[in-house]
């Protein structure tokens, strides 16, 4: 049964709203059937509008999960940005809050990050997108780090970022799957980040 009344959704709605609520109804379909489930005319019987609606916004169905992607690392994304800017400048407090963001977003989205990632496993379109998310990741981070990294050479800190967000998806998979809670996954990441990017002496200190 579709998430909106029958009346809530064929009612006319700006674009960017109907936009929103085609992507919605996206969402929710993977989460409840998976990737296979997905086309554009059920998008559209669910969220109660024609088919030529639904095309008319995304195109192809590969262009409505590459959206959907987008959508759901940019909301994450957010998050993530507004919680560093209250968080204190330790590099302790700086990992938790990356390894915390990270595993919450496993635990809410995870299932349907996860599941249009592998579906679009050779897409050229989602291959751009994530090259591109990844250097926001990374750039983000390096930011946060910058004023405990200034022994590592850019490069450097780059590479370790990098090595970071692979570690941060390897953890939250053992989360999706139930082999640990979230508590200690993100325990785990922050402990990571905490060792890569510590200068030499202040790990050792720790």
């Amino acid at each position: 049964m579709p998430p909106t009344s029958a009346i809530a959704s064929a009612r006319k709605l700006p674009k960017q709203e109907r936009r929103e609520q085609l992507l919605d109804c996206a969402q929710a379909m993977v989460r409840e059937e998976g990737t296979e489930a997905l086309t554009l005319a059920r998008v559209a019987e669910r969220a109660g509008v024609t088919k030529p609606v639904a095309y008319d916004h995304f195109g192809t169905r590969e262009a409505l999960m590459v959206e959907l992607f987008r959508r759901i690392d940019d909301r994450q994304t957010a998050v993530l940005v507004d919680t560093l800017k209250t968080t204190a400048g330790r590099l302790d407090a700086i990992a938790a809050t990356i390894a915390a963001a990270y595993m919450s977003c496993a635990r809410e989205v995870g299932t349907e990050w996860y599941a249009l990632s592998a579906a679009l496993k050779g897409s050229e379109a989602m291959e751009a997108v994530q090259r591109e998310l990844v250097t926001r990741y990374v750039g983000i981070w390096q930011g946060a780090f910058a004023t405990h990294a200034a022994h590592l050479p850019p490069d450097e800190l780059n590479l370790r970022c990098i090595g970071i967000l692979g570690a941060g998806e390897a953890i939250s998979l053992e989360l999706l799957r139930g082999h640990i809670d979230e508590a200690r996954a993100a325990a785990s990441l922050a402990a990571l980040i905490t060792a890569a990017i510590a200068a030499p002496a202040a790990a050792a200190a720790s």
